[in-house]
């Protein structure tokens, strides 16, 4: 599926029908440069979850919970992960395989350690207020 915004505002609508159809087990993997609208995405998928509260990019912590939604969400950010094996030793086999949701920024950090089936969502910077996304599931 492609699509193209020109605000932030239609990039979190469209993460918002995902989130909206999210099964337990889902995993998105959102790839595109710094300030290309991944948080904004992701932001916009939580609400689609039912999820009120702020959604921030977990660039320090690797890992925020969002607990108070349909599904619990569990967002990545592994800008700053140095080593794979700093997956393990949060237990990433419960978050990518439990009960919720799994958004993962900087996907390839990972590599090795996703689940065959994934939604890849490839956010592409055009300008200020345009985007182009491309969400393709892995399974397919």
């Amino acid at each position: 599926m492609n699509f193209k915004t020109f605000s932030a505002e239609e990039t979190a609508e469209i993460a918002n029908k995902f989130g909206q159809n999210a099964k337990k087990g889902d995993i998105f993997c959102l790839s595109g440069t710094l300030g290309a609208g991944k948080t904004v995405f992701a932001q916009g998928f939580a609400k689609g979850l039912g999820y009120s509260g702020r959604v921030t990019s977990p660039t320090f912590t690797l890992v925020n919970e969002y607990e108070n939604a349909r599904l619990p969400l569990y967002h990545f950010d592994l800008y700053r992960l140095e080593d794979k094996n700093d997956l393990e030793s949060i237990g990433y086999e419960e978050y990518f395989f439990g009960n919720g949701v799994c958004l993962i920024e900087w996907p390839e950090r990972a590599e090795g350690f996703l689940p065959p089936n994934f939604y890849s969502v490839k956010i592409i910077y055009l300008n200020e207020n345009a985007r182009e996304i491309y969400i393709e599931n892995t399974g397919d």
